[in-house]
């Protein structure tokens, strides 16, 4: 079972059980490889002119290579619980070269408007969100994803479920999995990776149908992944179902 595999992968590895280098994140821009600079480039140019992601989101917004996607993540999951993390998001999200020096390497300046993006976006629906002890129960996790969602943070809410379905086991374990799969689906889609989008938005709505978690029904979100699977060669971000609440 494919599922298996993930225990053996590294830390970022995804319960879809796909290998790391098909992941969520953008490429890492390398110049020996110029066809994966140019890929990242294009995510920037596409950050202010994306459609609507949902009811609450105002951009659709790719990710940034893997280390400063792996950094802004923490950040983004450590403002739920700690006003220091907040603060330094209000700095990041400008998208300022002063903001971002430390963040971004000088042959990734040019990546800063992705970065501020995922910044502002954060910090939209973070706000209103009271602060709450970092462990928290699978309900208010959820609650957490809910909102990261409907902020096009799908990379986020991946890393903010990945370790309660590690510590899961049966029938919350395959939902949990079914949510991250249909995360990084979108995640996917974002950055112009429609064959994985569209793998992992049909596995997660495939696992999640006739399912319920922590007292959500989960059925009715499946049909809306299925229903997506059908459009990603042209992709309307309006279609996104609401998270499960």
């Amino acid at each position: 079972m494919r599922l298996l595999r993930v225990r053996r992968e590294l830390r970022r590895g995804l319960p879809d059980g796909r290998a790391p280098s098909r992941q969520a994140g953008a490429p890492r821009p390398d110049r020996r490889h110029a066809g994966r600079a140019r890929a990242a480039d294009a995510r920037v140019r596409r950050v202010g002119t994306g459609r609507a992601a949902g009811r609450r989101c105002g951009r659709v917004i790719p990710t940034l290579p893997l280390a400063p996607r792996n950094r802004l993540a923490e950040l983004i999951l450590a403002a739920l619980h700690d006003e220091t993390a907040r603060h330094e998001l209000r700095r990041l999200a400008p998208g300022d070269a002063s903001a971002l020096a430390g963040w971004l390497a000088p042959e990734e300046a040019r990546l800063a408007p992705l970065l501020g993006a995922r910044a502002r976006s954060a910090c939209r629906v973070l706000e209103p969100r009271p602060l709450h002890p970092p462990a928290v129960s699978l309900d208010e996790a959820l609650g957490d994803a809910g909102a990261l969602w409907e902020a096009g943070l799908y990379f986020e809410v991946h890393e903010l479920l990945e370790p309660y379905w590690r510590d899961a086991t049966g029938a919350t374990r395959e939902a949990l999995q079914g949510l991250i799969q249909a995360a990084v689906g979108y995640q996917h889609l974002a950055n112009g990776n429609l064959p994985g989008a569209r793998a992992l938005l049909g596995e997660g709505a495939d696992r999640l149908r006739g399912r319920a978690l922590a007292g959500r029904a989960l059925d009715a979100f499946a049909k809306d992944l299925g229903a997506c699977v059908a459009r990603v060669d042209d992709f309307d971000w309006h279609l996104v179902p609401r998270f499960p609440g």
